[in-house]
């Protein structure tokens, strides 16, 4: 890790240090992303239907108060994080279908996703030197964090369905394609040397329009080849999943960094280095 991060920014040292607020990037990190991208896909198209305006309305306030839960934690703590993410999932693809639905092409939708993840990007790296995901320990870091979901919630939306529908590829071609591009990032980095963060990012992106394809296909009916499950019942299933491996982890803390602790304005903020779930590391430079 760099003297940057270690310092905070380039701007002077961080003001509040705090523990981590992030799971260990593991397998299982990348599992329950993907769940999550698919129970928000097929939840947010069951509650829209089922409820239309008035579900968009308590899904907002809904994503408000996890973010409350999470902000104010003082650490990592399983069942608040995921539910924030799920969240996002959910109210995320709300969002993102809007323009869709008011006529803009989906093609303009992903150019502009695109573009405000480029930027939050360039301001967040700007600010603080890093973009690494083991470096979320600040409360500024938190929120260019979290501002990154949901604009990579929203850029995977938009790409999903512009690759499943505007080009008439399919949900389950879609997804297969994601799910080999998904692999890509690691193989670059083992390979090429692609930078780790880099790596990350990329496969965060990617998770979103892989989850979601392969929920639309469960979901959607037989005559668009997908399997006529009903999105309810795939939200349903894939909510089951995500619960069961989020139990599993607060029970375990397997995903809970060993320097998890508060620390202090002048303490180490250092960050043990976290393995991928290709079992490439993600440390804190980029």
């Amino acid at each position: 890790m760099n003297e940057l991060e270690r310092s905070g920014s380039a701007n002077g040292p961080m003001v509040t240090d705090l523990a981590s607020k992030v799971p260990v990037v593991t397998v299982y990190f990348w599992i329950i992303k993907v769940l999550t991208t698919g129970m928000g896909e097929a939840a947010s198209d069951a509650l829209i239907k089922a409820g239309g305006a008035i579900a968009v309305a308590v899904t907002a306030v809904a994503l408000v108060a996890s973010f409350v839960a999470q902000f104010k934690a003082s650490r990592y703590i399983p069942g608040v994080y995921w539910l924030a993410v799920v969240m996002v999932s959910v109210f995320g693809t709300m969002a993102a279908d809007i323009p869709h639905f008011l006529g803009v092409p989906v093609w303009a939708t992903s150019a502009a996703y695109l573009l405000t993840v480029v930027v939050i990007f360039y301001v967040w790296h700007r600010a603080e030197g890093t973009l690494s995901f083991s470096a979320i320990n600040t409360r500024r870091r938190e929120a260019f964090y979290w501002a990154a979901v949901m604009a990579t919630f929203a850029l995977g939306t938009a790409v999903g369905d512009l690759t499943a529908f505007s080009w008439g590829w399919g949900a389950l071609a879609s997804g297969i394609i994601f799910a080999v591009l998904i692999a890509l990032p690691a193989m670059a980095r083992r390979w090429v040397g692609l930078n780790t963060v880099a790596a990350f990012w990329i496969a965060y992106i990617l998770t979103r329009p892989l989850g979601a394809s392969f929920a639309d296909w469960m979901g959607g009916p037989t005559r668009r080849g997908g399997l006529g499950w009903g999105m309810a019942l795939v939200a349903a299933i894939w909510s089951a999943a995500i619960v069961a491996f989020v139990v599993y982890l607060a029970a375990t803390r397997r995903d809970v960094r060993a320097d998890a602790r508060p620390r202090t304005e002048h303490g180490n903020s250092e960050q043990a280095a976290v393995k991928t779930g290709a079992g490439a590391a993600e440390p804190g430079n980029d």
